[in-house]
């Protein structure tokens, strides 16, 4: 058996489908400058993909110090944020545009 094939069945075999997993996904929306929902709890210790749908007509933006993130989501658009690992705690955003449009990440 060539190295390559030898590599990839030990592969195979030797790591658990659990870790062949896809990222954990969890979806938030911009409806009427608001998120919704307005708090959205996410496991801790684990990456995970966060959707963020726009469905207002103008852009907005997901932005959050204690995530260090800042993205722009056009109107009608949706944009992929990858975060953590992160410890348990909250975690607050906010759209940069409309500063009273606030959520939290709740990380248990």
């Amino acid at each position: 058996m060539r190295p390559l094939a030898q590599f990839l069945a030990f592969a195979l075999f030797a790591f658990p489908a659990a870790a062949l997993a896809a990222t954990p996904q969890f979806s938030i929306a911009l409806k009427a400058h608001q998120f919704v929902p307005k708090e959205l709890e996410i496991p801790a210790g684990k990456k995970v993909e966060l959707r963020v749908r726009n469905n207002d007509p103008a852009p907005a933006e997901f932005e959050s110090t204690s995530l260090h993130r800042e993205e722009v989501v056009v109107g009608g658009g949706e944009i992929r944020v990858f975060l953590g690992p992160l410890d348990p705690g909250r975690y607050t955003f906010f759209d940069d545009f409309h500063p009273s449009t606030r959520g939290t990440l709740i990380v248990k």
